[in-house]
This record gives structure tokens, sequence and C-alpha cells, in this order.
């Protein structure tokens, strides 16, 4: 297995893809942005191997600050990549860059297959369709893997805050009107692992693959399994529409990513989305 560096290393899913290895013995190093300026050609140099993996998780997430500074977002999301594949391109390294379901528009009917057309709506949407293009025009060979609704439930995500509000509120109003794939960061981590250790033994042609648990939902639905999850009682979620709940940033209306070319490849399949959330949740009531 060649080593492995993972920018964004303290962020959601950069930390379980850095314990996951570990924990399996693969050769790991992983920096967050006050080690590695990923905007930056000298920082990004001095921490690439020569025929490496790097696994970039860096980004600007805050979905709805970047529609007042895009140009921030841009920064991250678009210019960091565009570093990274340049930098992996002179040193023979191998790319695997982490984007969204939100650079589709998000008005579909069915899943989104890898080469469905992309229409985002956000400034977060536009700035990481950025990062996938300047990536595969650098490094063809790289692989950029859209994934969506990641959590972690231990964090500021929607798992956390939902487990927060249950023990906060009485009742939890929560869009219904919303439909995705929840994503375990511990089980993508493990994809992403699976698909850099591939590099060598059997490599995946690069390009755009597609990686959440399987399934779908709604915000809601997602909500009342959290409840359900804890031994609240669901019936104290109550549905509400997006424009009941107006934010800075549209949010896709229907988002799920088809899978079809993550399985095509032989790369594993993620689990049901139920199974994974019960399985997140079983592991943040556990002993430390």
């Amino acid at each position: 297995m060649r080593n492995v560096l993972v920018t964004g290393a303290h962020g959601q899913l950069g930390r379980h893809v850095l314990d996951l290895a570990t924990s399996s013995g693969i050769p790991i190093r992983g920096a967050g942005s006050a080690e590695i300026d990923i905007t930056d050609a000298a920082s990004v140099s001095a921490a690439v191997e020569p025929g490496s993996v790097v696994i970039n998780c860096a980004a600007y997430t805050a979905v709805d600050a970047a529609e007042a500074d895009e140009d921030a977002a841009a920064a991250v999301n678009g210019h960091g990549p565009a570093v990274l594949a340049r930098v992996c391109a002179d040193t023979g390294a191998h790319l695997i860059h982490v984007s969204t379901d939100y650079v589709f528009a998000g008005d579909a009917s069915q899943p989104y297959p890898t080469d469905a057309r992309t229409d985002p709506r956000s400034a977060y949407g536009r700035t990481k369709l950025l990062g996938e293009q300047a990536v595969l025009a650098a490094l063809p060979s790289a692989h950029v893997v859209r994934t969506a609704w990641v959590y972690t439930g231990d964090g500021n995500d929607f798992v956390a805050t939902m487990r927060r509000l249950e023990r906060e509120r009485d009742t939890v109003r929560v869009v219904d009107d919303q439909v995705g794939s929840p994503t375990y960061a511990r089980d993508l981590a493990a994809g992403l692992l699976e698909l850099a250790e591939r590099t060598d033994t059997d490599p995946v042609p690069g390009g755009i693959l597609h990686a959440t648990n399987a399934g779908e939902t709604t915000w809601y639905d997602l909500a009342r399994a959290v409840f359900a999850g804890v031994g609240a009682d669901p019936e104290r979620v109550r549905p509400c529409t997006s424009d009941e709940f107006v934010r800075p940033a549209p949010r896709p209306a229907y988002s799920v990513l088809d899978g079809r070319a993550w399985s095509v490849a032989g790369l594993t399949p993620l689990r049901p989305w139920k199974d994974a959330l019960d399985a997140a949740l079983s592991a943040l009531d556990s002993p430390a």
C-alpha cells in the first residue's frame, strides 16, 4: 500500500479516514489547514510525497456562509483542489477528491448518475463543481468521489443537531420535502480507503464516482430515525416545508446519487443508511 496523505484530517470525514487507516495498519498521515494550505503550491509540494495517495477531505462546507463570501469558498473548494491535482501530477501521486451532491440542481426524479448534467444552485455547489473540473483537467487519472448528507453524530452535522435538540426541546420541526441519502462518515472513509488500496493492485479508471449509504429519505424521516434511535418518541418531530424554513442557500429538493459506477468498479457498496445510522448511534453511546 502506498503512503497516504489526508488533507482536512481534522474534519468529520478526514478524522475517520485517519482513524480507520491507522487501525488497519495503512501508512498514513493527516494534516489540517494549519499544517497544509491546499491553496498554496509551495505548501502542498512540501507535503506530498512522490508516488503517494492523497485523499482530499479539505473543504469549505459552510453552505449558507458561502452565499455571502463565494470567493472564500472558491479558494478552498475550487483553487485548492486544482493545486493538489497539479502537484500530484508533477510527483506521480494519486488524488482522491471528495465532492458533493450539491453540484446538481436537485430537480430530478431518480438518482443522478455520474455523467448527469451538473447545474449547481448554490455558491457552495458552484465552488465544489469548480474543484471537480480543475482536478480532472489537471489529473485525468484522479478520482472525484461525490457523496451526500455526511454525518458523524458528534459534531455540528444534522444527526448531532437532532441528538442535541431531542434533549433541549419538546418538539422539533424538520423539512419533509428534501430527499437524499444520509451517509455515515465512517462508512464513506472505509470506501475511500478501499479505493486508495486499489491504486496499485487493481486500479479503478479515473473519473467520477458516487458513494453514499444506500437508499433515500427526507430530513424529516432521518430526524425521526435519530429520535427513535436514542429512545425518544419520533412523534416529537413535526414536518414542515422548505418554504417555511428559508435558508440563505437553496438546498436540492432531490439529490440522491446513483452508485452503480462504484459497484461496477468492484468497490464495496455502502450499507443501507438506516443500518449505518443505527451503528453510528450505537458507537456514540458506547464507552470510549
